[in-house]
């Protein structure tokens, strides 16, 4: 399958294709002259890909656990529990740390809007 073919039936550009090729997530051999051509598992793979970076993982841990994908990509074997727990731990954490940062700047906004109403009530 050339690289147009799988941009078309995938939905994923060109460019985008190859950089999933530097980051060792998809392969392709070289036909004659030099073209990119992918497996008949290639669509399979890029749809994997794309699960996988919708949940947040970035391309050094989809490489990881990509080879333990099945189906479309969201069903991994056990041997990634760890790193997706850890995934998602850092996610939650996150997210506390920005719940924190947006109540602080609540507390200031508030603040502010207070001290504005009894400066032009004076």
């Amino acid at each position: 399958m050339k690289i147009g073919a799988l941009s078309a039936e995938t939905g994923v550009s060109p460019r985008l294709l190859r950089y999933y090729e530097e980051q060792g997530l998809l392969t392709s051999f070289r036909a004659d002259g030099g073209h990119r051509r992918y497996g008949p598992d290639a669509p399979v793979v890029v749809r994997r890909i794309r699960t996988l970076l919708a949940a947040g993982l970035p391309t050094k841990v989809i490489k990881d656990v990509l080879p333990c994908a099945s189906g479309s990509g969201d069903v991994l074997d056990a041997c990634t529990l760890g790193q997706l727990r850890g995934r998602l731990t850092g996610l939650d954490e996150q997210l506390a740390e920005l719940q924190a940062t947006r109540q602080a700047l609540a507390a200031i906004l508030t603040a502010t809007e207070r001290a504005g109403e009894l400066v032009g009530a004076a």
